[in-house]
């Protein structure tokens, strides 16, 4: 008991004794260049050997040097340096925090250490942390830290805004390249830009620092010529010919206010001409963005540019390499490089970027039709599910998506998942949309048909849900936050034809198309202005005199099929094979006749059971298409361990890769619109996604292959490897 009375008393003398220290104000500085002990005493309006007595490692005035952390014992008002104070102090209040963040003080922290972690000054630190006027900074104390717009306010108050007009083909890349600000600078500045896209209208006006040398304090020497001026020449024509505000003219040349304006003869001072190798647009050049910690000698590598070219396109690389800039770079490259919107992406290997932090909460919305299959009656099951095509592509749809959810459990990401059953009825979609909760959700996959899914798009995009379509190509309506999966008709035909230019040489091309694929056969013809077009009898057949005439003997013989009619493939097929086999007689000699059929259009009429394989094998039958044939073995043994043997169809293939890219995009950052700016294409077992965001109209993927039909087996085409080209 005494033994715990003394130690009370020891506890409270202690406490006493600190009354006096705890009630005495301190303030810490770090020590700027040219600052004096003496000097920083007067500032602060105390004596030097108080200093140094707050200050024990400091033994002598010659010890204060630049970036030394000093505690000052304030008996008073601090003093304002004169030379800089009220101006900085005007200046940063001007600069507003955009947001803040927290951050719990760790062990030898000081606060010289976290105004250099966090690119702010002391004040700025203390004035929104108050208590450290009063407080040293001490060990798990959370202090809120500013975070203020990447604009720097130093460069910008010698600066005059101007508004600029967004041009044709223009991007938010290249005018911020032509502004030297990065991106993210360039949305501070004008806040009514949306966020979510990279989306400007042709006319559109932003707010816009003028270029450096416009302000007349900022403007040397030696970027000057003299310029006489010609007859009948404008303040306005003039500051167009060299790329300047009329304003900046007559801030540079004072006189012409004096001579009540520009006046024929008058010589004046003006910023040299920049070199322009073109306009800076999509049209001419493609745009890389700097992220934090490169260097230049990585860029040159990774962007395939030498050193000198990079510099010679981007010449404020001489000031030195920043986060945020926006680099220009030849168009040309975008064939070596990935690109997206006229943007160089980053390689980003998703699975080896998981966050397992990350929690996704999926939702599935497919047709079951649980209210039409009786599972107790095993036999009519079947035959509902083998003769609905909306029951079989969901259940396969929806086995493929179970594997990736088995697949990225492993990968140590946990996944929260709703699903339900829209029995293909959009009054069935309401009430679930109606009783359901969709807040938190990441992501929908889901419904098949267009008029639930435009329900579900509408409802989700209140929320800012993105909503996957897993067979959807487009929608009557706009939705910006759908993902099409499929790709649409034109791309899909522009990668086929394309290809096709590419690889043409001298081949005798014959168009065959129906009257419901006329935007096919002149996209060919536009290709192609030489081809020769079949005639179609009532849409339905050749006129085969007519047809076999236009075959040549002498060249091989590409045939474009157009139509979705299984009875006219089937029957062209065949008069193709045959031809394929036969010859023409000529005076000189016999020639054989060579066919290749291809197709823009691929649909179920080519994969129609009257349609023979071994024809099409024949004839090499090319085709542009969203899925290859899966060569995954990794998914397959998957599937087929979960599923007894079974092995997975065409259904389950795209019901694994499209949740895949979902989860792995969603584990990589929990949110699909900012990973659509970043990622570019995807491949997974038989799909590939390459989404492009059409801004209002949603985000349509444009990943398809060229396949052929070889050896009765059907294989993708590698453009790189003229063995395989037609």
């Amino acid at each position: 008991m005494k033994k715990y009375i003394l130690q009370l008393v020891f506890t409270a003398a202690f406490l006493l004794a600190m009354v006096p220290v705890s009630a005495q104000n301190y303030a810490t500085h770090a020590v700027k260049e040219g600052e004096t002990l003496k000097s920083i005493s007067q500032k602060y309006r105390v004596t030097p050997y108080s200093i140094l007595q707050a200050n024990k490692e400091i033994k002598s005035a010659s010890d204060v040097k630049e970036n030394t952390i000093l505690i000052i014992p304030l008996n008073g008002k601090p003093v304002e340096n004169k030379t800089e104070s009220k101006e900085e102090k005007q200046e940063e209040e001007k600069v507003k925090p955009i947001r803040f963040t927290r951050h719990r003080v760790k062990r030898k922290e000081t606060i010289f250490g976290l105004t250099q972690k966090y690119n702010i000054t002391e004040d700025q630190l203390k004035r929104y942390n108050t208590r450290l006027y009063s407080e040293t900074l001490e060990r798990r104390m959370v202090l809120q830290i500013p975070v203020f717009p990447e604009v720097d306010p130093n460069e910008e108050k010698e600066l005059d805004f101007e508004t600029y007009t967004v041009q044709p083909k223009e991007t938010r890349w290249s005018i911020a390249h032509k502004y030297g600000i990065s991106v993210d600078s360039l949305l501070i500045l004008n806040p009514e830009l949306d966020k979510n896209t990279n989306y400007l209208a042709i006319g559109e006006e932003l707010k816009l620092p003028r270029p450096k040398g416009d302000s007349l304090k900022e403007q040397k020497t030696e970027i000057f010529i003299s310029y006489t001026v010609p007859p009948k020449m404008t303040l306005y024509s003039l500051g167009r010919e060299y790329g300047i505000p009329a304003d900046s003219i007559v801030r540079l040349n004072p006189e012409i206010m004096q001579e009540g304006g520009l006046k024929e003869g008058m010589v004046v001072r003006l910023p040299k001409k920049k070199d322009d190798e073109g306009e800076v647009n999509t049209d001419n050049f493609i745009f890389y963005e700097v992220k934090p910690k490169q260097n230049i000698f990585r860029l040159t590598q990774n962007l395939k540019i030498s050193r000198e070219d990079l510099f010679r396109l981007n010449p404020a690389l001489e000031n030195g390499l920043k986060a945020g800039m926006v680099l220009k770079l030849p168009k040309e490259k975008a064939d070596q490089l990935e690109v997206k919107n006229a943007l160089v992406l980053d390689k980003i290997n998703l699975v080896d970027s998981i966050n397992i932090e990350n929690r996704p909460k999926l939702v599935f919305m497919l047709p079951f039709r649980l209210d039409k299959v009786d599972v107790n009656d095993r036999e009519k099951a079947q035959e509902l599910i083998k003769n609905r095509r909306d029951l079989a592509l969901s259940l396969g749809f929806y086995t493929g998506a179970m594997v990736a959810l088995d697949s990225i459990k492993k990968l140590g990401v946990s996944v929260d998942v709703k699903t339900y059953d829209t029995q293909l009825d959009q009054a069935k979609v309401k009430e679930i949309l109606f009783r359901e909760n969709l807040n938190g959700v990441n992501a929908i996959i889901g419904p098949l048909a267009p008029g639930p899914l435009d329900e579900v798009a509408v409802q989700a995009a209140a929320k800012d849900i993105p909503v996957i379509a897993p067979i959807s190509s487009d929608s009557k309506l706009s939705h910006n936050n759908v993902f099409y999966s499929v790709p649409r008709d034109v791309v899909l035909r522009d990668k086929m034809l394309s290809y096709m230019e590419k690889i043409h040489k001298d081949e005798n091309i014959v168009i065959i198309a129906d009257s419901t694929h006329q935007v096919a056969h002149d996209s060919i013809l536009s290709k192609f202005p030489a081809a020769q077009i079949a005639k179609v009898i009532d849409n339905k057949s050749l006129h085969l005199d007519e047809f076999l005439i236009q075959l040549s003997g002498e060249k091989e013989n590409w045939v474009f099929l157009e139509t979705d009619q299984p009875n006219m493939v089937a029957s062209v097929t065949s008069i193709l094979n045959s031809a394929n086999t036969s010859s023409l007689l000529s005076t000189e000699e016999t020639k054989e006749i060579k066919v290749r059929m291809l197709t823009t259009s691929f649909n179920a009429a080519f994969e129609n059971e009257a349609v023979s394989k071994t024809h099409l094998s024949n004839l090499k039958f090319t085709y542009p298409s969203f899925y290859r044939e899966s060569g995954s073995d990794a998914f397959t043994k998957a599937y087929s361990q979960k599923y007894r043997g079974v092995l997975p169809d065409r259904y389950a293939v795209r019901g694994f890769d499209v949740t895949m890219d979902v989860l792995l995009k969603l584990a990589y950052k929990n949110n699909l619109f900012e990973t659509s700016k970043y990622i570019g294409l995807t491949e997974y077992a038989g799909n590939g996604f390459d989404y492009l965001n059409d801004w209002t109209s949603g985000y349509f993927n444009r990943a398809c292959y060229i396949m052929e039909y070889d050896n009765l087996r059907i294989k993708e085409v590698e453009p790189n490897d003229s063995k395989s080209n037609l």
